[in-house]
Formats: C-alpha cells, structure tokens, sequence
C-alpha cells in the first residue's frame, strides 16, 4: 500500500514538473537571430528616455506598472515583468524592440499603433534604468527614407497588388532589397492587414494577394496603406487611395446618429436620459439647500 501512494506521488510529481516546463516554454520569445541583433539609430539620452516615459506611461503601465517597482497586473498569464529586472535588461535592443512590435497574448503588437522612433523611446526609457547599459547604434539613417519612392498598383486580373520600393540616391536608383513590407486598408476603427508581412526580393518588388469584396465608399474607393522597413532606410510609409473596392451605398458610421458620435448627432435616448440626470440632480441639491435654509430659520426661533 505505501509502495503504491509513494508511486502516485512520483507521477503526480512528474505531471506537475512536465506542466511547469511547458508554462515556461510557452513564455518564452522565439526570435530570429537577424531581429535579435537589431539596434536603435536614436541615440538614447534623457531627453529621448523622457518621451519614452509618456509613451510607456500611456501604452504600457497599466499591465506591467512602474518600471522599478514590480507592481504590475499580477492576474495576467504570464505575468507583465518589471522591465528593470535582470532578466528583462539582459534582452538584447532588437529582443525588445521584437517584442513591442509583434505582441502576444494580452499584450498587444505596437508596430501599427506607435512609429518606429516612438517604440526605441520607450526602450530608451527602459535602458535608463540599467547602469550598466552600453548602447550600440544601428547602421540606419533616418534621413535617408526621403529617398525612398513606394509605387504600387492593383492587378484587377490578377486580384494582385503589385510593390515596387527604390531610393534614389546620388549614385544612381538603389532598390531595397530583403526589406519587410506590409499592406494595411485604412477602416472606421484602425488599420486592417491585408495578406501577411512580405519581404522584397531582388529587384525590390513584392505581391500581394487582396480580397475580391472587401467594401469601399460609394466608388469603390479604398485607401491602401504600404509601411516599408529597410535595416538602411529606416520605415517608409506610402498612403494612396485606389478604386479596388466593392462599392458600398451605406451611410458613414459618423453621419446618423450613434453613441460614437459627435453631441449634435448622439442618440436621443442618451440626450434625453443625460438631461434628465442633471436635472434631478439639480433639483435635489436645491431640495437640500432650501432644507437647509429651513433648519436654520428654526434654530433662530429656538
């Protein structure tokens, strides 16, 4: 009998150790080697910690909290970090800057939300609370993504969008190659990915597959979006408005009336129900004050 309990305690052993391992595992960040070694071409000071401050101060401490101070969500799975432990400081610059850019779980990607410069601030925030932290700059020139020409089309047979990404240096026309590229739809809401982040090839092109009925305004018009990021050039954004769409005769979400919307065109439901809470609230405060006034009229007689 004790051999046979000591025998379930060695497996239920083995199942919670067998569980833990695949936690952690699960935790962890699978980077590619070329993302870890990637570095700032902002120069981290006070000045670009500060900003980085009211950046992390707005998309980041209400999961991981004060950097410093281990007071982050502790309900989430896993658990924010401090990003003043050892841990979180011995992840290269291009492991954070992975991290911000992809997301996971709970933690949203900030690559479509933040620009490139506004995500290494909030690294440079970060590294202000490592002593010990040693910068090293990236080869990139931000200057140089004026360069940069972004031209694409839509192949109606095809139901392709065609890119085509080249500096135009003093030496002659360069195209970028290897360099990742996204297409987005701009919508009410946000940016919509259409098809996966591609890479340029050799001659600097990339294709993208885009859907048949996505809806456009009453035209078709749709306005396509291309973000570009080039180890050299830095990140390139081309905006151009194409008629790809489905034609859609609906009326914007901003022009009937809807709780999203401006005061003039609230619903009345919530007009009427706000005003009606102001005024009973009104008429109660002056209920207290004339019984207010009431009491001391009646403590003078007494």
């Amino acid at each position: 009998m004790l051999k046979k309990n000591i025998n379930i305690r060695i497996i239920f052993a083995f199942i919670f150790i067998l569980l833990s391992f695949f936690q952690v595992n699960a935790q962890g960040w699978d980077i590619p080697a070329d993302k870890k070694a990637k570095n700032s071409y902002i120069k981290f000071d006070s000045n670009t910690a500060k900003e980085g401050e009211a950046i992390y101060t707005k998309n980041c401490k209400s999961c991981h909290g004060d950097i410093g101070k281990g007071n982050g969500i502790k309900t989430l799975n896993p658990i924010p970090p401090d990003l003043a432990s050892e841990t979180s400081q011995k992840l290269t610059d291009g492991e954070l800057i992975y991290i911000l850019n992809v997301g996971r779980n709970a933690m949203p990607n900030f690559k479509n939300t933040l620009s490139e410069e506004e995500r290494w601030k909030v690294i440079s925030y970060i590294r202000s609370f490592n002593k010990q932290y040693v910068q090293v700059l990236s080869k990139t020139d931000p200057t140089k993504s004026k360069l940069v020409k972004v031209d694409f089309n839509f192949n109606a047979a095809t139901n392709k969008v065609n890119v085509s990404v080249k500096a135009n240096e003093t030496s002659g026309v360069v195209v970028l190659k290897d360099a990742e590229i996204m297409l987005f739809v701009n919508r009410y809401f946000g940016k919509l990915q259409i098809d996966k982040t591609l890479r340029t090839d050799m001659d600097g092109n990339a294709v993208f597959s885009f859907p048949k009925d996505l809806p456009g305004d009453k035209l078709g018009n749709l306005e396509l979006v291309i973000k570009v990021n080039d180890e050299i050039y830095g990140e390139i954004e081309s905006i151009k408005k194409l008629q790809i769409g489905k034609p859609t005769d609906k009326p914007s979400l901003t022009e009937k009336r809807a709780i999203w919307n401006v005061l003039k065109l609230a619903p009345w439901w919530i007009i009427i129900t706000y005003t009606s809470m102001v005024l009973i609230v009104g008429l109660f405060l002056l209920l207290i004050v004339r019984n207010l006034f009431k009491i001391k009229k009646l403590g003078e007689k007494v």
